[in-house]
């Protein structure tokens, strides 16, 4: 079977580490209110010679190092980012030229928190239709740009990063490793409840991001419960099967309820959403290299990744390493 195999993994994170406690210095918060409703102990902020490209270019070089492979071997380039360094041209470009694999294709997604899910799939579909040989999927987020740093309500929850993965196509057996599965969705009748407040069409501004979380938080349960049963469902498999769940890291208590809509034990799920907080469409491969690079996911296991973003945007994709 044709299949894109995930060949290595890499993350990037910015220097500047941020605590609750120092947040609660400039904004109407506690250390407590953020933990209790969120999970979130410490975020990690870009610095200003700190952008989307450089932490996707730092996260992808570790990739590739982790696959084995040189730039020169990538031919695909999707980026998954809100938070672009320039209007255009894609951010996607700018890493392949840092990274000296020119000629290729080289794009962006948008769409938010999904982001990543949505780039897998887009490159597993072109790997698989001999679009490419080898793909570079990047999430890469500096949230903290878009923030109003005067409502307590969002601020506290993002923080910025990056994460890769390195697709390769490959023939195996039906039993053996690759994507076996992506399921996504978009419903955009829900804008009003997560969205940034600008853009170059309407405003002529970047903007600031504005979210009702309670209506969010509702949303997200339900729609990511049913993607994942979706997900298993078209692979043939069962909840009991997951070895890992790797999902947004938004809220603490969004994993929680969703891992119990599901019936999948607390200890499946890969948490990184305290040390990182909400990263955007960075979340779900910042998340995966955490346990790939801790000795948790390990070659052969079946892996879940599942997000929801702003649009609304939500998807699943199940992969066996």
């Amino acid at each position: 079977m044709i299949r894109s195999v995930v060949r290595g993994s890499g993350s990037a994170l910015p220097r500047r580490v941020v605590t609750n406690a120092e947040l609660a210095e400039r904004v109407d918060t506690s250390d407590e209110w953020i933990v209790e409703r969120t999970g979130i102990r410490q975020r990690y902020i870009a610095e200003d010679d700190e952008t989307t490209s450089s932490l996707a270019i730092d996260a992808s070089r570790k990739a590739l190092e982790a696959a084995g492979l040189e730039a020169k071997d990538i031919d695909l380039i999707v980026l998954a980012t809100a938070t672009p360094d320039q209007t255009f041209p894609a951010t996607a470009t700018l890493v392949q030229h840092a990274l000296g694999c020119n000629g290729g294709i080289a794009f962006d997604v948008a769409a938010v928190c999904s982001g990543f899910l949505y780039a897998l799939a887009s490159a597993d579909s072109m790997l698989r239709t001999g679009m490419a040989k080898r793909a570079l999927v990047i999430g890469s987020e500096t949230f903290s740009r878009i923030l109003d740093w005067e409502d307590r309500t969002t601020c506290v929850l993002f923080g910025d990063g990056a994460g890769a993965i390195v697709l390769e196509v490959q023939d195996v057996a039906e039993d053996g490793p690759g994507v076996l599965a992506s399921k996504l969705h978009a419903d955009g009748a829900h804008n009003e409840l997560l969205y940034v407040d600008g853009g170059p069409s309407t405003t002529q501004t970047v903007g600031k991001l504005r979210m009702k979380g309670r209506e969010v938080f509702r949303h997200a349960v339900v729609n990511l419960a049913a993607v994942l049963e979706e997900t298993l469902a078209e692979a043939g498999f069962t909840p009991d099967d997951i070895d890992w769940v790797v999902p947004h890291q938004a809220n603490a208590r969004i994993l929680d309820a969703t891992a119990r809509k599901l019936g999948l034990p607390a200890e499946k799920v890969i948490v990184t959403v305290d040390r990182h907080a909400n990263t955007s469409a960075a979340s779900v491969p910042l998340a995966f290299d955490a346990g790939v690079r801790d000795g948790r996911i390990k070659p052969g296991d079946l892996v879940m990744f599942e997000a929801m973003g702003g649009g609304f945007t939500w998807g699943a994709s199940l992969v066996r390493l």
